[in-house]
């Protein structure tokens, strides 16, 4: 049976916290919420633990998991950063801006399907900021669904369809369901995979170029 504690999502209470950090250490698995959509989270960095999200969520191995970190400090440990990265990260994040960058051997084979690249964001939300900071592990943050189905933006949602398959439900109340956007920065020119809100003439403003 799965856990549900409520959360406050601007001030979510210290052993909330640690209960989720400590579940994630072990190798098991929380839904939390975020400025978007809930996130099924585990330990990034845990082949295993990753291997049973895509179980759960019967998600193809061929299609990769975005991560989340608490700052670009953190991405930088996972991932090449370049300046246009820096300047974008800067600008907008913790936020809904997912960037596409190439991979550092620190991330599993199995969280990029085998790609040299990794989807990276820090979401803007204080509940899994924080608990990326206290357990110092990116977390997966794919959408706490059934591969297919709707994302979840509240808890209820999340239930119907993953109950008793995920340890812990941070129950932070509706969230906005917006996904993030994605920009992919591994060619020669950044270019837009998802529109989401953090818009093509925003992005382009930080860049100081056009953007596909």
């Amino acid at each position: 049976m799965t856990v549900v504690i409520e959360v406050d999502p601007n001030s979510p209470g210290r052993g909330v916290i640690k209960r989720a950090v400590g579940l994630i250490a072990l190798g098991g698995s929380i839904a939390y919420p975020t400025d978007t959509v809930y996130g099924f989270g585990v330990s990034a960095l845990d082949p295993d633990a990753v291997l049973r999200v895509f179980k759960v969520k019967q998600r193809p191995l061929s299609q990769p998991i975005p991560v989340a970190v608490s700052d670009a400090k953190m991405a930088e440990t996972l991932t090449i950063f370049k300046d246009e990265a820096r300047r974008l990260t800067e600008a907008f994040w913790p936020g809904a801006l997912t960037l596409v960058l190439p991979r550092k051997p620190l991330i599993p084979m199995a969280v990029t399907a085998g790609r040299t690249d990794l989807a990276i964001r820090a979401p803007g939300h204080q509940v899994p900021l924080q608990i990326i900071a206290e357990s110092m592990l990116p977390l997966t943050s794919t959408s706490a669904n059934i591969h297919g189905k709707p994302s979840c933006r509240e808890v209820a949602e999340v239930l119907e369809q993953l109950d008793g398959q995920i340890d812990l439900v941070l129950d932070g109340g509706r969230t906005q369901g917006i996904a993030s956007t994605i920009l992919d920065l591994t060619g020669r020119r950044p270019r837009v995979l998802r529109d989401g809100p953090v818009t093509r003439e925003a992005i382009a403003r930080v860049l100081g170029l056009p953007i596909e």
